[in-house]
């Protein structure tokens, strides 16, 4: 995987929550490192909306992309791990993009912290899901 180092220190990234019945998605940059939460992408039947995905990426033609990887609290893979790595490849794939895979342990608490603290209803959860696997990745790649 590359690092982020070896990344144009103004590079775009779009991060994915990967889940069963959506994806929360993210953008953010190196400059700030920082992210903002974008839409959420629908599931059905174990597939995801890919026509959804190649159109954000499209849209905002990311460097790389960064996904979610659901691990046990003792760091241990657990059922959804193997589905969530499957995705990142096939993202990787479609896209042609380097794809980052992220600890995304605690990020869905975090995300329903955050969505309660700001009483908005505009975001839902998987997106700032998305936001705080972004967020950690920059942090955890801080040089």
């Amino acid at each position: 995987m590359e690092t982020i180092e070896a990344m144009d220190e103004t590079a775009t990234l779009i991060a994915f929550d990967f889940g069963e019945k959506r994806i929360g998605t993210a953008i953010g940059q190196t400059v700030t490192r920082t992210a903002t939460p974008l839409e959420s992408i629908p599931v059905r039947r174990s597939r995801p909306d890919w026509n959804a995905i190649d159109r954000l990426i499209g849209a905002w033609k990311p460097d790389a992309l960064v996904v979610g990887l659901p691990l046990n609290m003792d760091g241990t893979s657990q059922w959804i791990t193997q589905r969530a790595r499957r995705f990142a490849n096939r993202l990787r794939a479609r896209s042609g993009l380097p794809v980052h895979l992220a600890d995304e342990r605690l990020s869905t608490r975090e995300a329903w912290t955050r969505l309660i603290e700001s009483g908005s209803r505009r975001v839902g959860p998987d997106p700032l899901a998305a936001q705080v696997i972004l967020e950690g990745w920059f942090t955890e790649h801080d040089a």
